[in-house]
């Protein structure tokens, strides 16, 4: 079996532990609790530091096996930085994963942490807890041999602290963006002849248990709405298509929902217009936005936030053969648009074009944001550390952009306008999914920006942050479950009412 992790809290200095953490800032030697600690070993601590180079930056190290006076088998003094530092929530993440690496690398088992700092509020600890368990994360369940030698079943890690009552409820709410992260993990992790639309489908059917109402619309349901940009690229393949609906109403009575809608196309082979053999393995990711969407769905539920909000994720499979759309093929969208298929492998926009305008049409949603693995384009422009944004919506934008920053879930906002508009314009049709290589992101942006009318919208496009994501000190996986904890930050910091204050 692979190991677990496990996360509680304790006040007071550890007594006895497998592995005891304590925390010195850069420049400083170790305080309060910390101090006690140190000063049991009976070392010096400038001259061990002297020695070991360590200065206390982020990342440094000192580890003692079987230290003298500790009843502990080993005591890492990590490093906390500068105190400016550690002043925003994804330093206290980013220290999670640091501090989790560490823990697995030496195959840990019983962990003590010692958190007793200035700044260690119950919020800044959670977002520890996070990091520990975004790090944590490894997709192995396709290996024969699932466990490394030496490595317990469980990684249990007790961390201590001011007031633990209050760090448990910091940890419990944000636990549910981590678990929702995860879920995206494991879902864009799954290949593709093991997750298709159905299977995807019955994922967000597990989201029922946490109190999200969720519906499917088949092909028939699709068909009568006139839905027939989403069913032209599913035309290709033996799997169905599906468009699935998770409804979350947390919020009051007939307030207006804040939406969110995915791309899911399980498999994009590119249809007729093939990609390239090399890489297309990675294609079985091309539902990274719809699995953001679930995600968050998840999130949101988990902590009961109190809003109303509304996933929508339309899942197709883009294969070759006789049924297959064609390169100069016309469709009409649901909206009523008539689109000329200039390239199969341009099919996300077709499916999100029918879903947003659904989501607009029948839940009048606060704004609407969609994601996307939607074009090579975007990763061409701004590569690995931020997902595209395009809006039409300053306020939106913004609130996305701070939200960014927040989770280090960063976006760029990139131009829109009528220039770009003009290069969809197609000779036998309204409009053309595809206009070439120059501005490809933002031509596809421009596409979607037809199905949205006067809704507040937002389009992310995810390609270069979801697939194939850098190694950070929070996840070491081929993807990163980008999204989830950027819209729910956002969720959180502008659509939630304010907490009452007691009185």
């Amino acid at each position: 079996m692979p190991q677990t992790i496990e996360i509680k809290t304790s006040a007071g200095i550890p007594a006895s532990t497998g592995t005891l953490v304590i925390y010195v800032a850069e420049g400083a030697a170790p305080t309060g609790g910390a101090a006690t600690i140190w000063a049991a070993t009976g070392l010096d601590w400038a001259r061990v530091t002297r020695a070991a180079g360590f200065k206390g930056k982020q990342g440094q190290m000192l580890d003692l096996l079987a230290p003298t006076g500790l009843d502990a088998a080993r005591l890492l003094v990590l490093g906390a930085g500068k105190p400016d530092a550690s002043a925003s929530p994804s330093a206290w993440t980013d220290r999670g994963g640091s501090l989790a690496g560490k823990l697995m690398a030496l195959k840990a088992d019983q962990v003590a942490v010692l958190l007793e700092e200035a700044g260690a509020t119950p919020d800044r600890i959670a977002e520890l807890a996070a990091g520990l368990r975004l790090r944590h994360y490894r997709f192995d369940k396709y290996r024969a041999k699932k466990d490394e030698p030496g490595e317990a079943a469980v990684l249990a890690i007790t961390l201590h602290v001011a007031d633990p009552a209050a760090t448990d409820a910091a940890i419990a709410n944000r636990g549910a963006t981590v678990s929702g992260t995860l879920l995206a993990r494991d879902l864009i992790n799954e290949p593709a002849n093991v997750l298709g639309t159905l299977e995807f489908a019955a994922a967000a059917q597990q989201l029922t248990s946490l109190g999200v109402t969720v519906e499917e619309l088949d092909e028939p349901a699709m068909q009568a709405l006139g839905m027939n940009a989403l069913l032209v690229v599913s035309q290709g393949s033996a799997r169905p298509p599906r468009l699935v609906i998770m409804s979350w109403n947390g919020g009051k009575k007939g307030d207006a929902p804040l939406a969110f809608v995915g791309k899911g196309v399980v498999f994009d082979t590119g249809g007729i217009s093939i990609k390239g053999a090399a890489g297309m393995e990675d294609m079985k990711g091309d539902m990274g936005g719809a699995a953001a969407v679930t995600g968050l769905m998840h999130a949101l539920a988990a902590r009961k936030a109190p809003v109303n909000a509304i996933g929508v994720i339309g899942l197709v499979e883009n294969m070759p053969s006789s049924t297959a759309m064609r390169p100069g093929d016309i469709v009409k969208a649901m909206s009523g648009t008539t689109i000329e298929i200039i390239n199969t492998d341009a099919e996300g926009r077709l499916v999100l074009s029918d879903a947003l305008w659904y989501t607009q049409q029948r839940f009048k949603p606060r704004f609407m944001i969609n994601l996307a693995t939607l074009t090579g384009a975007i990763g061409v422009a701004l590569g690995n550390d931020h997902a595209g944004l395009f809006s039409n919506n300053d306020e939106l934008s913004a609130n996305l952009l701070a939200a960014g920053l927040a989770t280090g879930e960063k976006l760029w906002r990139m131009p829109m306008g009528p220039a770009y508009d003009k290069l969809i314009e197609s000779r036998f049709a309204d409009i053309k999914n595809s206009a070439g290589r120059p501005a490809g992101s933002i031509t596809a942006a421009q596409f979607l920006l037809r199905f949205v009318n006067d809704v507040p919208w937002a389009h992310l496009d995810i390609a270069g942050t979801a697939l194939g994501s850098p190694t950070t000190e929070t996840n070491t996986s081929w993807t990163s479950g980008f999204g989830v904890a950027l819209l729910d930050r956002l969720v959180r910091d502008n659509y939630e009412p304010a907490p009452a204050k007691a009185k």
